[in-house]
C-alpha cells in the first residue's frame, strides 16, 4: 500500500457506509464485504445446499465465481448462460429463476440515495428482482454507484448496455460507437428499464456492497 491509498480506502468506506444507511431506510438488508472470497463465503453461509438458485444475466456473478461454486456443492442452479444447454433448456431456466428460493443478480446502477436502476432485454432478470423468488441477493460493485437518478439511468445505457452489446457481439450502434444513440427496437437490448425505490413487499432482499469494481 502506498502513502496515498489510505485516503482512497477511507473515501470508499465512507461512501459505502452512507449508501448502506440509505438502503436500510428503504427496507433492504445491506452488507459491506471487501473481497470476492468474503462475498462467496457469505453467500454459501446464507444459501442452504438444498435451495434452488436462479442466476440473473450478470457479469458480476461470473466474476465472483459463485455460479461455479454453487453448482459444485450441489445446489440446483438455474443458469441460462450455461453453454452446454440447448436454447430451449436455457429459456426454461429463465422461467425457473422466477420461482427459485434464491435469486442472485448484479445491479446496473444504484443512486447514492439507495434506488436500484436496471435495464434488460428479455426482462427475466428485472422481473425476478421484483417478485417471485423468496430471497433476492444483489451484488453491487463500487463502480455501480451514481450520484443521482439521471446519472444512474445514463450509466445503464452508456456503460452497462454498451459493454453488454459488445460482449454479446450484437449489431447495435453502441457496440461500434461506445455510447447510446437510442437505436431501433429491432436491435436494441434496452427494452425494459426498472427503478426499485423500496424493497418489494413480499421479497427478502439482501444487497452486498463492495469497494471492488465488479461487472459492467
Amino acid at each position: 500500500m502506498n502513502e496515498f491509498e489510505p485516503v482512497s480506502i477511507w473515501h470508499k468506506e465512507t461512501i459505502l457506509e452512507e449508501l448502506s444507511a440509505k438502503l436500510i431506510k428503504r427496507g433492504f438488508n445491506p452488507v459491506i464485504l471487501n473481497t470476492v472470497d468474503a462475498i462467496n463465503d457469505f453467500l454459501c453461509e446464507i444459501i442452504p445446499v438444498d435451495a434452488t438458485v436462479g442466476l440473473g444475466g450478470s457479469v458480476t456473478l461470473r466474476e465472483t465465481g459463485i455460479d461455479v461454486l454453487l453448482k459444485s456443492r450441489g445446489n440446483a442452479v438455474f443458469d441460462h448462460w450455461d453453454k452446454s444447454k440447448s436454447p430451449e433448456e436455457n429459456l426454461d431456466a429463465r422461467r425457473k429463476q422466477l420461482t427459485s428460493d434464491y435469486f442472485l443478480t448484479g445491479i446496473n446502477a444504484v443512486t447514492i440515495d439507495g434506488e436500484l436502476v436496471n435495464i434488460d432485454g428479455a426482462g427475466n432478470r428485472v422481473a425476478a428482482m421484483i417478485f417471485g423468488p423468496k430471497h433476492v441477493i444483489a451484488i453491487v460493485g463500487y463502480n455501480k454507484i451514481a450520484r443521482n437518478m439521471d446519472e444512474a439511468i445514463w450509466r445503464t445505457k452508456n456503460v452497462a448496455s454498451v459493454k453488454n452489446s459488445k460482449r454479446l457481439g450484437l449489431n447495435t450502434p453502441c457496440a461500434t460507437t461506445g455510447f447510446c444513440i437510442d437505436c431501433k427496437p429491432s436491435v436494441s437490448i434496452c427494452r425494459i428499464t426498472t427503478i426499485i425505490n423500496y424493497k418489494p413487499m413480499l421479497t427478502e432482499f439482501t444487497i452486498i456492497l463492495t469497494p471492488l469494481d465488479l461487472g459492467y
